[in-house]
């Protein structure tokens, strides 16, 4: 259950109607999962990956603004993580074949 407040949400995952959202309550670090349905986004905040603060009340978002450029800060973050991991494996491949 998610208490009401106001947080930073990621949508996780688009099924159907519906959108599934990881909730990070600010200062405690406590992690929710809240689903919704995805009409109560943002047009620009419905697809995965997208950053927003959303208010909760009863469990249901009542408010919910997208956060463009913590989306593309955190894209771009998560493209640089994949692109070290496939240069170390390609250097580890490499090795390998050197022995």
């Amino acid at each position: 259950m998610v208490p009401d407040g106001t947080y930073t949400a990621v949508l996780d995952e688009l099924e159907g109607a519906l959108a599934r959202l990881e909730v990070e309550a600010e200062g405690s670090g406590d992690l929710y999962e809240l689903v919704v349905e995805s009409e109560t986004l943002p047009a620009d905040g419905r697809e995965p990956g997208a950053v927003m603060t959303v208010e909760v009340v009863d469990e249901e978002v009542i408010k919910a603004e997208y956060r463009a450029e913590e989306t593309r800060k955190r894209r771009e973050r998560a493209r640089d993580r994949f692109e070290r991991l496939s240069r170390r494996a390609t250097e580890d491949e490499e090795q390998d074949r050197e022995r």
